[in-house]
């Protein structure tokens, strides 16, 4: 019987206690795609992570240009799921959105407005400039009542398949750079600099507070 080495157990355990507690946002306009990918990754890895959209509605793209299928935030992916069945299974399974709604159904029962939520967050990422705009204009926008820095970056990720699967591993390895950081709030710039070389993607990036 072969004991632990105890230091990298001890390491092991320190790691996920970081990971638990550091509390984790993805943000995306209709909380279907983008934010989703990211969110079922960071959930298999460990993280405590939540997911969000802004829009007004949950928008779908319909069989033809301009029609699209809106919905109520308060509408289950299930709901979402067996309607767009309903309307044409054929479409909607070749371009890869039941496979997307059925996948989301999985996580959670339905998507989420960043604005409805008044949780704290350690981290909150974005997949797309306009969306970055509106949480950190909501962030804003709220009285300062606990002072708890949250850091918003944002991640620019075209929304498609390939593209979202591309941007949750970034935001995921981000996550895991941001862990092994000694000094988050000082070293964190540094940290996405270093990011933008290697991806040649540029991250925008500020502080706001609760």
């Amino acid at each position: 019987f072969h004991f632990p080495d105890q230091g990298r157990f001890r390491e092991r355990m320190a790691m996920d206690l970081r990971w638990s507690r550091l509390r984790v946002a993805v943000v995306c306009s209709n909380n279907l795609n983008r934010s989703m990918v990211a969110h079922r990754l960071l959930s298999k890895q460990g993280f405590n992570v939540r997911s969000f959209g802004t829009g007004a509605h949950v928008r779908l793209p319909g069989p033809e240009s301009g029609k699209q299928n809106v919905y109520d935030f308060r509408t289950t992916y299930d709901e979402m799921f067996h309607d767009l069945l309903r309307k044409d299974e054929n479409f909607y399974a070749q371009n890869g959105i039941l496979r997307m709604l059925d996948r989301n159904r999985r996580i959670k029962l339905r998507p989420e407005r960043f604005q409805d939520c008044e949780d704290e967050f350690d981290l909150i990422f974005t997949c797309k400039e306009l969306v970055y705009d509106k949480v950190v204009e909501v962030l804003n926008s709220r009285e300062q009542v606990t002072c708890q820095p949250v850091h918003v970056i944002n991640v620019d990720i075209v929304d498609n398949h390939r593209e979202a699967t591309r941007g949750g591993l970034i935001i995921w390895e981000i996550c895991m750079c941001i862990l092994h950081l000694s000094d988050m709030e000082n070293d964190i710039d540094g940290m996405l600099q270093n990011f933008e070389k290697k991806t040649g993607k540029a991250f925008l990036h500020t502080v706001c507070f609760y």
